[in-house]
Formats: C-alpha cells, sequence, structure tokens
C-alpha cells in the first residue's frame, strides 16, 4: 500500500491487487480522513500513531478486499468516525469487518482540520463506488479509487461491474476540468483530462469489438472475448470474460444486441 500525503499523505502498501500495491491518502493532518486504508504496514501504522497526524475519519472509495483491509484497525486504533455509502451499509460491514459511524451521499462533506472533503458518486467499477474531492491551490483534486489509472485500464466487469455507469462516471470527471486524480493504483495522474478521454476510447472500442463479433456470429461470451480481443488473454482469461459480459449487458440494455446472460445475438 502506498500512502500519499496531501496536508494530506501517500503510502503504498503490497495487496493482492493486480499491480500488487494499493495507493492510501489521509488528506489534511488535523481530524485527517483517511481514504482506501488497504493493509497494515509499517507507512499506515507510521500515519494512524504519529502525534503529529490526528486520524479523525476513514471512508474507502469501494468495497473491494483490496482497499479495505485495515479499516477496523485504523478505526480502533485512532478513534476514527467510520464512514460508508449510503445503502450499502451492509455490504461494507461483510468487508470490512466493522459497522459504520456515518453514512455519507452526493455532496456530503467530511470536515476535516482545515477544509472539507466532497463525496461525488462514481459508480461503474463497482455499484458504491466515490471519488473524495477537495480543493487545492491548482484546483480541484480528487482521490479517484478504482475509476481511472495513468496507464491501462481498469477492469469492469460482470455482475458487480456496470459499463454504462462507468462511462458516465468517466464523462462527468472530465467534465468537472479537476487538476489531478489520486488513483488506487499506481502513480498521480497529472493530465485528468486526456487520460479520461484515453478510457473512455478504450471502452468504446471494446464494446465495437464486441458487437461486431456479435454481428459475424460469435454467440457465446468465451467467442465474443476470442474475437474481441486481438492479444492473448489467456493470463487473465476470467477478467476478460467478465468485461465482455459486462459490454454485452450493456448492449443489450441499449437494444443494440440481445443477450440472455449466455448467449447473444444481433438484434
Amino acid at each position: 500500500m502506498t500512502i500519499r500525503s496531501y496536508g494530506i499523505a501517500e503510502l503504498a502498501v503490497e495487496t493482492a491487487a493486480p499491480d500488487g500495491t494499493t495507493n492510501c491518502y489521509h488528506v489534511d493532518d488535523d481530524d485527517a480522513l483517511v481514504v482506501d486504508p488497504a493493509t497494515r504496514g509499517d507507512g499506515l501504522e507510521t500515519l494512524v500513531l504519529d502525534s503529529a497526524v490526528d486520524v479523525g475519519h476513514v471512508a474507502v472509495t469501494h468495497h473491494h478486499p483490496d482497499h479495505v483491509g485495515a479499516v477496523r484497525w485504523v478505526a480502533e486504533t485512532a478513534d476514527a468516525t467510520v464512514w460508508c455509502r449510503a445503502g450499502r451499509e451492509r455490504q461494507f460491514e461483510d468487508a470490512t469487518g466493522v459497522p459504520p459511524d456515518r453514512t455519507f451521499r452526493e455532496g456530503t462533506t467530511i470536515e476535516t482540520g482545515s477544509g472539507s472533503v466532497t463525496v461525488l458518486d462514481t459508480p461503474g467499477h463497482a455499484p458504491e463506488h466515490v471519488a473524495f474531492s477537495f480543493q487545492r491551490s491548482n484546483g480541484e483534486h480528487l482521490v479517484s479509487g478504482d475509476l481511472a489509472v495513468a496507464e491501462g485500464s481498469v477492469v469492469v466487469g460482470a455482475p458487480e461491474g456496470d459499463l454504462r455507469a462507468y462511462l458516465g462516471s468517466l464523462r462527468r470527471l472530465r467534465a468537472r476540468h479537476p487538476a489531478k486524480l489520486l488513483p488506487g493504483h499506481g502513480p498521480a495522474i497529472e493530465d485528468p483530462r486526456a487520460t479520461l478521454a484515453r478510457l473512455l476510447d478504450h471502452r468504446l472500442d471494446r464494446e465495437r469489438r464486441v458487437l461486431a463479433a456479435v454481428e459475424d456470429g460469435a454467440t457465446g461470451v468465451s467467442d465474443v472475448t476470442d474475437a474481441a480481443y486481438e492479444k492473448d488473454v489467456s493470463h487473465v482469461r476470467p477478467l476478460a470474460e467478465a468485461t465482455v459480459r459486462a459490454h454485452l449487458e450493456k448492449l443489450a440494455v441499449e437494444r443494440r444486441l440481445r443477450f440472455d446472460g449466455d448467449r447473444a445475438t444481433p438484434c
């Protein structure tokens, strides 16, 4: 896990994430908000136990295992207020082992010692996915979880991933013109609009390939996956098929093809 500090802190810790690390952020030094404490480690323990930092709140961008592993420890050690997405309390407790003290929704502000952090709904990668927005001298910074990465792409796979929602979240954040994105994995994104546009283009290109595969006669998820990916995906086959399934579900909702969960056919 990497801890990144922004009045704030930046810390990376080893997790089961695809790249082996997850970024944990803390915003402010007084009544600080800690976001995505993935697992205990020297960096996180130093942050929470450091008398120079007063941790007042803990939250996550979403409930996946590589983002939540140390929520309970932070909450109990720092006596921090535990936040989660309203309507997802049971899922949050199942994932973290601790019930939330408070809930947030779109527009909720979490007050830290010298400012506030605003919650933005950014579903798609996960139903409860959110970003945390705060202002810096050069504009809006967003702790953006698994919405975007500086290189490569984010997995949005069925059954939990929703590509219609994910594309909407990318467009929404791009329209805000943020100065910087602070992702769950990898380096900070210094040119958010370009990165968000790249991710949009990538998803829409994959969608075109999935639709073309079905129109050319592929019906099963496995066959569509073979046709929609030019490169060998055998090492990530389950993720590739989950992604294709999410595309098929989106296209079916939009009535651009038919998909019954097993077989896809052209409209």
